[in-house]
């Protein structure tokens, strides 16, 4: 099978071999996004919450968050509104302890989902912005907070910051998670390893090992 573009699969390299659901799950469990570009200098970059929009297909089309209007990155995108945003997702050190083997380097296991987009500010975006960030993060607590509570704070706080759309002009990832093991080092990793965000994410790359 091959793209639009005529690559075949087993072309693209290994750890860069994902779906739009991997996608989704990646900024769904890690929505904290590096955030940069504009004119902006890189010490201008901010971590930023950012909640996914997809499309009928699964497929990241934007991305919804807000800023403080003190915010260098602010006048920045207002002057030039391209952005590249990162997404980190689970990271793990895997020692030769987890591989049972000394005579396996150590390397490091992560998972990262790179967007550039063109993003577009706007008042009327604003709380928006904040109630598909709060939706998300309080969904499935036994009693999720709501702005309302507030009270007069929150009109106040409104004037301080901005909402923006940021939509998805590309998307590039990689998922460097155990696939190029052998099966007998990648089950003694996954027993052995500590850190149940990972091996979660390591099972899902490598379903049937």
């Amino acid at each position: 099978m091959s793209d639009a573009n005529g690559i075949t699969a087993t072309q693209v390299p290994l750890f860069e071999r994902f779906d739009n659901a991997d996608v989704r799950a990646l900024i769904e469990a890690y929505p904290l996004a590096w955030v940069c570009g504009g004119s902006a200098t890189p010490a201008d970059a901010s971590l930023l919450p950012l909640i996914g929009v997809f499309d009928d297909a699964g497929r990241l089309v934007e991305l919804i968050g807000h800023l403080m209007r003190a915010n260098p990155l602010y006048a920045a995108l207002e002057d030039d509104p391209r952005a590249t945003i990162l997404f980190t997702g689970p990271q793990a050190y895997i020692s030769p302890e987890h591989a049972r083997r000394r005579d396996w380097a150590p390397t490091w296991n992560y998972a990262q989902v790179t967007v550039g987009a063109q993003v577009e500010f706007g008042s009327a975006l604003t709380e928006l912005s904040l109630k598909v960030l709060i939706d998300a993060m309080e969904a499935g607590r036994p009693d999720p907070w709501s702005v309302e509570e507030l009270g007069p704070r929150y009109r106040a706080m409104l004037d301080r910051i901005i909402g923006f759309r940021a939509r998805v002009t590309s998307l590039s990832g990689k998922f460097k998670l155990g696939q190029d093991e052998d099966s007998q080092t990648l089950d003694a990793i996954l027993d052995a390893l500590p850190d149940g965000d990972m091996t979660a994410w390591m099972r899902r790359f490598n379903p049937e090992r």
